[in-house]
């Protein structure tokens, strides 16, 4: 049966107006995603005025497509450059709550295990939503960036990052996983010394390496040793962030010691390595290749 033009005009119409809708409707889809605490958020619509409460965490967040929507982050985000020019709002230990609250933002992302608990309590109290990141192992990066990418709309770039950085951990972890093992002692810090335990990512990257982290069983994450300790272990190397330039690598303790004739030295860059981002892919890389030189 022949549609009379009239009516081909309304259908036409209300088509439009469905599908006009329908665009409404997904621009503004609520977005559902449970932290690291497994609390749920609910944002109802993706965020467009993102708060950053750590370094990696902003660094993430433009990773994941979002940099765009963020305005304003915490002390020492530097990377990338965009984030440098932001509004600073405090750090882990204090936070300008008058300031975050003035900016009106529709998300707060925090350290869950880096940020103290207290100022975490005042975000929540003071209403705004927040998504707390408890970073775990060299996995969450990718987890992370793709939990980014739904909160902000920003899905597919996000999956990409996310995919690209879990490619090349597959590709290094095939590429040694046949080398030679060495016993290696991270030191983290040199004053006081402080080591990794077997649970932190850089004790993942260094087994992704082909290495066992000596201090691997102690129980806290980041513990404090003495030399003493370090010696017992006899490691094949001990590893540690560079310095810049004229400033002391933090090694000479480990210089001249006999008992630790053999030991190789080595540093590699603590920015891409010891930030829980997704350029931890390059610092892991480049700890593989330094250890590589040892066997």
């Amino acid at each position: 049966m022949a549609v009379p033009a009239g009516l081909k005009g309304i259908v036409r119409a209300a088509a439009a107006l469905l599908l006009g809708g329908g665009l409404v409707l997904a621009v503004h889809a609520e977005v559902r995603v449970v932290d690291d605490a497994g609390d749920t958020l609910v944002l109802p619509a993706p965020a467009r005025r993102i708060v950053s409460i750590a370094p990696h965490l902003t660094e993430l967040l433009f990773a994941a497509g979002a940099g765009d929507r963020v305005v304003a982050v915490s002390e020492w985000s530097d990377h990338p450059a965009a984030a440098k020019a932001l509004p600073r709002i405090g750090d882990a230990v204090r936070l300008d709550l008058e300031r975050i609250v003035a900016l009106r933002p529709d998300l707060v992302v925090v350290w869950a295990n880096g940020s103290a608990p207290p100022q975490l309590a005042r975000l929540r109290a003071a209403g705004l939503p927040v998504f707390a990141s408890a970073g775990r192992d060299l996995a969450h990066i990718a987890t992370t960036l793709r939990s980014f990418g739904r909160l902000a709309g920003t899905e597919a770039a996000a999956e990409a990052r996310a995919a690209a950085f879990e490619a090349e951990l597959a590709a290094l972890r095939a590429t040694y996983a046949g080398r030679r093992p060495l016993r290696v002692a991270y030191q983290i810090w040199s004053e006081p010394l402080m080591t990794v335990n077997g649970q932190h990512p850089i004790s993942e990257a260094l087994a992704l390496c082909g290495a066992r982290n000596v201090f691997a069983d102690l129980p806290q994450p980041v513990p404090q040793v003495d030399a003493e300790a370090v010696v017992a272990a006899r490691p094949d190397a001990i590893v540690t962030g560079r310095l810049p330039a004229g400033r002391p690598d933090g090694l000479d303790r480990w210089r001249g010691l006999r008992t630790l004739q053999g030991t190789a030295l080595l540093t590699v860059n603590p920015d891409t390595l010891h930030r829980a981002t997704d350029r931890m892919a390059a610092g892991v890389r480049e700890l593989c290749e330094v250890l590589d030189r040892v066997r």
